[in-house]
């Protein structure tokens, strides 16, 4: 049976290819501008955007109103997690247009972000997957997990159309083709 916490391991199981991708770029040392402005783009609209948004919106609030509180605990580190990320992130794009300004330093900040956004998401991920996602297992029943669920798809109605999330889906492939089969 699905449920909304196998829908939200399913987009972690796309963040995290893509965060191979990242690390492939940072070890390689990738100058391509387009590339790293793809990995900005595929993270504010898909990491972000799309799957932070189903748990900031949807999951974190139910689980709030279950008991779970927003000041400390599971759900509070996880949005913490998120702000970080979204400061690696506009760091990575400010070097990014830094390096477009003929800036060639900035490169090594953009690849010092990059690694520090891999090491958060790939920490943060494991505790979402392993410990969150398992206790709302437990605490959500399944009347719950398949009103999330409807919520999850009403999103998609709104501003993430299957055509988009597959658009993610085929870049991060795309990417995964050039970074990941040398």
């Amino acid at each position: 049976m699905e449920t909304a916490t196998k829908n939200l391991e399913n987009d972690h199981s796309y963040i995290l290819r893509l965060i191979d991708v990242m690390e492939q770029m940072v070890l390689t040392v990738s100058t391509k501008i387009s590339h790293l402005e793809m990995v900005v783009r595929l993270i504010r609209e898909y990491a972000d955007g799309y799957h932070h948004a189903k748990e900031e919106n949807q999951l974190f609030p139910l689980l709030v109103k279950k008991g779970f509180s927003n000041e400390q605990g599971p759900v509070s580190v996880m949005l913490n997690d998120h702000a970080e990320g979204r400061r690696f992130v506009k760091g990575m794009a400010t070097e990014i247009d830094n390096v477009k300004q003929g800036d060639e330093s900035a490169l090594t900040m953009v690849y010092e972000y990059m690694q520090s956004y891999i090491d958060l998401l790939r920490a943060h991920i494991g505790k979402e997957n392993n410990v969150l996602f398992r206790m709302a297992d437990k605490t959500l029943s399944p009347e719950e997990q398949e009103d999330l669920l409807k919520e999850f798809a009403a999103i998609g109605e709104k501003s993430y159309s299957e055509e988009r999330i597959q658009r993610f889906i085929t870049d991060i492939e795309g990417l995964e083709a050039i970074y990941m089969n040398r």
